[in-house]
């Protein structure tokens, strides 16, 4: 199972996927062009040590990702019709996330096999996107039985 963040905006964000990811044994794949440097400082205040902990790929483009080549893309959209209780995870799936900004455009968005949405109080736009990518990848690895420390 992996995360992959398309052109991520903030770099707070970012490093704190980065840091999900190192504690749940996940990988990241980096899409970019990033709306930052990709180096920040915020991004090591974040972080901390967890950084140096965390496999991740960056991407030049999105077609320079899709020809690395995945298994199913789940992208994470608020728009999308499944709840993430409700849909059975598949342990080489990449969970999509999209800019903090704008989210991602129509070819991603196609591009991706499936898409789930974390159910909100009503009148609420959106969740912070490391808080939605923790909520998705804690259900994606229960389900897989990929939790750190678990047993077969």
């Amino acid at each position: 199972m992996r995360l992959a963040l398309y052109q991520p905006d903030i770099p707070q964000n970012t490093a704190a996927i980065l840091r999900l990811a190192a504690c749940m044994a996940v990988g990241v794949d980096i899409i970019e062009p990033c709306g930052f440097v990709l180096d920040d400082r915020r991004m090591r205040r974040v972080g901390m040590d967890y950084l140096d902990r965390v496999a991740f790929s960056r991407h030049p483009s999105w077609d320079k990702f899709r020809a690395a080549g995945q298994a199913r893309l789940v992208l994470l959209s608020t728009a999308a019709p499944a709840r993430y209780t409700d849909f059975r995870f598949g342990a080489g799936d990449t969970l999509v996330l999209g800019r903090e900004s704008a989210g991602v455009p129509d070819e991603v968005r196609i591009a991706c096999g499936a898409s789930v949405t974390v159910p909100m109080a009503p009148g609420l736009r959106s969740l912070n996107v490391a808080m939605a990518a923790a909520i998705v990848l804690g259900e994606a690895l229960r389900q897989t039985e990929l939790l750190p420390g678990e047993t077969e």
